[in-house]
């Protein structure tokens, strides 16, 4: 299981960073960056919401019906 964890840097930014949790314990976190702005910490929070589902398998292949 992925997740997207936000924390205060030293710096007063703001971090994101993708963990991935097994067994309730997290073993392993991809650091993403840090934003001083609003607009900056939602382009990284994109990103990591795009890494967390290019890593996720969906439960159902709809690309058929995509197709017209």
């Amino acid at each position: 299981m992925a997740f997207i964890r936000k924390f205060k840097t030293g710096s007063g930014k703001t971090g994101v960073q993708v963990c991935y949790k097994r067994n309730g314990k997290v073993v392993r976190t991809v650091h993403i960056g840090s934003a001083e702005s609003e607009l900056g910490l939602e382009k990284l929070i994109k990103k990591a919401q795009g890494i967390i589902d290019k890593d996720e398998r969906p439960l159902f292949n709809l690309s058929e019906f995509d197709k017209k």
